[in-house]
């Protein structure tokens, strides 16, 4: 896998992913930004989220769930230190569907945060708390 980061101006920086794909990254006015794009920091956070999501979703079809959406909310804590790293990831899932099945929500965010999700399993094995939990909606 590859990547590149390009400087734009100010503290705004172009990403381009080895496959084509790019988005823009920025910083807080504190940091000489101008907030006009997620911060790098923004961007792990919801790359662990997507990670996540695609697990889940992924299981929940497998198991021939009638998922219709998958919703995750992030809340984390950073050190107060330099560097400003994650201490805490709490990832919370709003699953919606038709005669979803508990356990098999459950077991889907649970293979996720112990077997699939790179993203989360890597800031993990650094020292990061990652929780998780879920709840259905019914439709």
């Amino acid at each position: 896998m590859k990547a590149q980061v390009k400087w734009i101006d100010g503290m705004r920086f172009a990403g381009m992913s080895g496959s084509g794909h790019s988005i823009m990254m920025d910083t807080s006015s504190k940091h000489g930004g101008s907030e006009s794009a997620p911060s790098p920091m923004e961007m792990i956070l919801m790359a662990v989220g997507g990670c996540s999501s695609v697990d889940v979703v992924s299981t929940l079809k497998k198991s021939r769930q009638d998922v219709i959406d998958c919703e995750v909310q992030l809340d984390s804590e950073r050190v107060d230190a330099v560097p400003a790293i994650f201490s805490k990831i709490h990832l919370h899932f709003v699953v919606t569907g038709r005669g979803l099945k508990e356990a098999v929500v459950r077991r889907a965010v649970e293979l996720s945060a112990d077997k699939y999700c790179s993203a989360s399993i890597m800031l993990g094995k650094a020292g990061v708390e990652i929780t998780h939990d879920f709840e259905i909606v019914e439709l």
